[in-house]
């Protein structure tokens, strides 16, 4: 992704998919939410989107079933059908970057987000570690101009041992090979440290970071002081609530402020 201007990459809260313990029963109304976010992205001035199996409640820290690979493809598929022209990346919960590879390379995305790409974190799936080493020669094979965004110690997690967030980001960019990094709140929606950013930004200059959880309208320009982007979801939702559709006017709002 072209970094010359501060980017707003818009997540697609995915309602439950086939397999999930609250999937509702029909792909249709799973593909028409998704779109409709995805046209509100655009209309409000998002740079990308972010296609996340968010609604599969629990999580697992291996690969996901093939019916939740199968669900978002069919997912990212509709949306290029709307004729929603966005570049389009894949996070699939919880660390199954193996899958979202294979989801960039089969429907033209353009980056995966990596929750833990190296290091190892204790998280509600139990031992989560990084798996840097196959995840990079995956995409070397399979899809080599697909970028990599990986969390600098992830939201809804604690690390093992006590490395600090300096020595994580450097590991995770200069030892792993992100191309991007991302610093988040303790949780989903959750403010992001201004500290965090710039201790981040100070370590691995030259590596592109994004804002991961809890930007909104009063904060943007704070944290875009050291960020490069922003992850939004929960802000950008009507009234603010992460369970509304997006509100096509609060994408708008966000971005004005980001320029």
């Amino acid at each position: 992704m072209n970094w010359k201007r501060k980017r707003m990459i818009g997540v697609l809260h995915l309602s439950p998919l086939p397999g999930a313990p609250r999937f509702a029963g029909s792909m249709d109304a799973v593909c028409e939410a998704a779109v409709a976010d995805a046209r509100a992205y655009r209309q409000g001035g998002a740079d990308a989107l972010m296609i996340e199996n968010f609604g599969d409640l629990p999580f697992t820290r291996e690969r996901v079933a093939a019916e939740t690979v199968a669900g978002m493809a069919v997912v990212a598929c509709a949306i290029k059908e709307a004729g929603v022209e966005l570049p389009v990346g894949f996070n699939v919960l919880r660390n199954d970057v193996s899958s979202g590879l294979g989801l960039a390379a089969t429907c033209g995305g353009e980056f995966v987000r990596v929750n833990v790409h190296t290091g190892a974190v204790e998280a509600d799936q139990g031992i989560i570690q990084g798996e840097a080493f196959s995840t990079l020669r995956q995409r070397k094979n399979l899809c080599p101009q697909v970028e990599i965004w990986a969390d600098v110690l992830v939201k809804h997690a604690v690390p093992i041992g006590d490395l600090g967030i300096e020595e994580a980001a450097r590991d995770a960019f200069h030892r792993g090979l992100a191309d991007a990094l991302i610093v988040s709140g303790v949780a989903t929606g959750e403010a992001t440290d201004l500290e965090d950013l710039r201790r981040v930004k100070q370590a691995c200059p030259d590596a592109p970071l994004l804002v991961g959880s809890g930007a909104k309208v009063e904060s943007a320009e704070q944290l875009l002081e050291f960020a490069d982007g922003l992850i939004v979801a929960s802000a950008l939702k009507v009234d603010g609530m992460l369970d509304n559709p997006v509100d096509v006017e609060r994408v708008s709002a966000l971005r004005n402020v980001m320029g």
